[in-house]
């Protein structure tokens, strides 16, 4: 079992930056993703970042490109969200997840098989 905690939500104003992060406990991430999604009331869960524990593999989704930076260290079985030029749509409960083995389908939800309890971000304009 994986038992993961996000921290470092918070009120911002626009333009401004924030730093996620997602400690694990209970066992590693070994070699699956591990991926920040968000939540904005009446909206879907939807795909933010991600970032593979054994390669320097990364991904973004288009709206957060070139603002958000995934980053992990595994020495502390963390992964970060820096978040920079933050805007009002950026408003979220973010959470992080992962799973045991590589998938190709890690922009999706559905494929995750931990999750973390969410951390809210809100961006004031």
């Amino acid at each position: 079992q994986v038992q993961l905690v996000e921290s470092g939500g918070g009120l911002v104003q626009a333009g401004g930056s924030l730093r996620l992060s997602c400690a694990a406990s209970g066992r590693t991430f070994s070699t699956g993703p591990v991926g920040w999604f968000r939540q904005a009331p009446g909206k879907e869960r939807e795909f933010v970042a991600v970032i593979f524990r054994n390669s320097d593999v990364q991904d973004y989704a288009d709206s957060v490109k070139g603002r958000f930076t995934i980053s992990r260290d595994n020495a502390k079985n963390t992964v970060y969200l820096q978040m920079n030029s933050l805007k009002p749509e950026d408003t979220a409960v973010y959470y992080c997840a992962t799973r045991r083995y590589y998938t190709m389908a890690y922009y999706s939800p559905q494929s995750y098989e931990y999750w973390g309890q969410g951390t809210q971000v809100t961006v004031s304009s």
